[in-house]
């Protein structure tokens, strides 16, 4: 028997083919595209969709999978005009399930979700899986400014140890400082010493354009990644969050990260008692995309949420399933995604962008 649950104007399925999970979201239209969330008060960046009720309320798990035809796949810009492939309208979403003490919580199943794209089910779930050993690309972005000098040694060092535990063989990571600019002191690369040698570059001076460089850094460095299989792609971004020279808005910097798939992870390094308006821009960078904010109370707790970060990026969950009624518009699709047991929390993107066909 299907219960149906009204939340929010729309009808939540719960049936044993669905699933609760938390990670983030990427359509894929013969190739990768932009990242999901969960079920999660709404951003400005990320519209809620329309109140309505789901197309089906049949069980995500029982749902078989339609055949696709064959068409020219114009949703991935990787491709080169002449290519034809097979366009599958796939959603590849990653989340992260913890219990209410922030545990992470594994081995669950499908059937322990509820998931609703753009307010209805989907299609067919393809693929459910625990992804602990999903390649990562990794970018670590320090905040340069004269307002972190005190603590920059510390942050460097926390961020050395981090790169050490978390990359295996088929990872990828870049460091990048940023104050009023970006500075890219190390590309992709699987070598840690020299990401050792990139961190250590870095110099703190200057104002603060966190926005500017998670826009330029998601656009150029996530955006524009090739990869044959898929990856995980993520931001660990140590910064006070007080931006004051940016030119791009808040909601645009959310905005390229999610059209990057990407996660982005915020350390504050505001110790102090009382918590500021940075504090608060880190949380709704980090919520909007999937990921999590850390707010040590003292400095030393900098290595720590570095540490739980590691954690977090191996006990993650893959969910892939072809959305209803999915048109390549550039709209944003919002998704839901829930666990069915109410003792454990699912943290994903919030939504994703469908990709636009090519001219």
């Amino acid at each position: 028997m299907i219960g149906l649950v009204r939340m929010k104007g729309f009808f939540w399925p719960l049936a044993a083919g669905l699933f609760a999970v938390s990670l983030s979201a990427a359509p894929l239209c013969a190739q990768a595209a932009p990242a999901t969330t969960p079920a999660q008060k709404p951003q400005p960046a990320t519209p809620a969709p329309p109140a309505q009720a789901p197309a089906s309320s049949a069980p995500v798990a029982q749902t078989p999978a339609d055949q696709q035809n064959q068409s020219p796949d114009t949703s991935s810009p990787d491709l080169s005009a002449p290519t034809i492939r097979v366009q599958v309208q796939e959603v590849n979403l990653i989340f992260t399930v913890t219990d209410k003490k922030g545990r992470f919580i594994t081995g669950l199943q499908r059937q322990n979700f509820g998931l609703l794209d753009d307010g209805r089910p989907p299609v067919a779930v393809l693929r459910f899986t625990q992804q602990t050993n999903l390649p990562l690309r990794v970018g670590i972005m320090l905040d340069t400014s004269s307002s972190i000098r005190q603590r920059f040694q510390f942050e460097q060092d926390s961020a050395i140890e981090f790169l050490l535990q978390i990359l295996h063989q088929n990872d990828r990571a870049f460091v990048m400082g940023f104050d009023t600019e970006t500075d890219i002191t190390q590309n992709y690369t699987n070598n840690i010493d020299l990401l050792n040698q990139g961190i250590r570059k870095l110099r703190p001076g200057g104002g603060t354009a966190l926005y500017d460089a998670l826009y330029k850094t998601c656009r150029d460095q996530m955006l524009t990644l090739k990869e044959d299989g898929a990856v995980r792609r993520a931001l660990i971004v140590v910064s006070d969050g007080d931006d004051n020279y940016s030119r791009v808005q808040q909601s645009d910097a959310i905005k390229m990260c999610q059209r990057a798939e990407t996660i982005v992870y915020t350390i504050s390094t505001n110790v102090s008692p009382s918590k500021d308006k940075g504090d608060e821009v880190l949380r709704i960078i980090s919520e909007a995309t999937g990921g999590m904010p850390f707010f040590p109370i003292k400095i030393e707790d900098v290595a720590v949420g570095f540490h739980n970060i590691q954690e977090e990026l191996r006990s993650q969950y893959s969910l892939v399933y072809r959305p209803a009624e999915f048109k390549q518009d550039g709209s944003f699709r919002t998704i839901y995604l829930q666990a069915l047991d109410p003792r454990y929390k699912v943290r994903a993107s919030k939504g994703y962008f469908a990709p636009r066909p090519t001219p």
